[in-house]
């Protein structure tokens, strides 16, 4: 059984490559997709990704494995890949890294290797996702408070008692436990413990 939610992208020009690769992966339960090109590829990520790895050759005509990896990070794209080579040297490995691979192999490697590679590369796809996930319900969630609710809940946020904040901001003490009222339930924080969570993880 498949697994919709879980795809290992391909990119070789080596068609032979591609299809033992997508027998092998799809054998083990992976969704898989292939590409000939890296043009053929960066096309695909114009549409939405899954949660996902990118095993990519380093030497293609055209774009490069490496130079592929150079675009997707210009592009913000963040997937982890992994890249392979056939005539591999320490010098190339080193680069690999430095463009953004998460791991570099070489052909002919041994499967159960890149299968754990894999599993280890769309682990952390899936928690940078639930990450950005996170953070942007969060962001969601501030972009609802007012500017003096914003300036309420910074102050919150430093530790300052009602008073001190009615006293920075003019406003009598009632006024701020309003604010502060509508900031806990806009935030959603069931706590001031959980709204300085909220606050530092937008931060960080």
């Amino acid at each position: 059984m498949t697994q919709p939610d879980r795809t290992v992208f391909i990119v070789d020009d080596d068609r032979g490559i591609l299809s033992s690769l997508k027998w092998l992966l799809e054998s083990t339960s992976y969704q898989v997709e292939t590409f000939s090109s890296a043009d053929e590829f960066l096309e695909r990520t114009c549409e939405p990704m899954p949660v996902s790895c990118l095993i990519v050759d380093v030497r293609m005509p055209d774009t490069s494995g490496l130079e592929l990896l150079q675009i997707l990070r210009s592009r913000g794209i963040t997937i982890p890949a992994i890249v392979i080579s056939g005539h591999a040297d320490v010098p190339m490995a080193v680069n690999a890294m430095k463009t953004g691979a998460l791991d570099f192999l070489e052909k002919p490697f041994d499967e159960q290797d890149l299968l754990d590679r894999i599993e280890k590369a769309l682990s952390i796809d899936h928690v940078h996702r639930t990450q950005r996930d996170a953070r942007e319900k969060l962001l969601q969630r501030m972009r609802r408070l007012t500017r003096r609710e914003r300036e309420v809940m910074d102050l919150v946020v430093q530790g300052k008692s009602n008073k001190d904040i009615a006293n920075d901001l003019n406003i009598s003490n009632k006024t701020v436990e309003a604010h502060r009222a509508k900031v806990m339930k806009k935030m959603e924080a069931d706590s001031l413990a959980r709204l300085v969570k909220s606050v530092l993880q937008l931060a960080s």
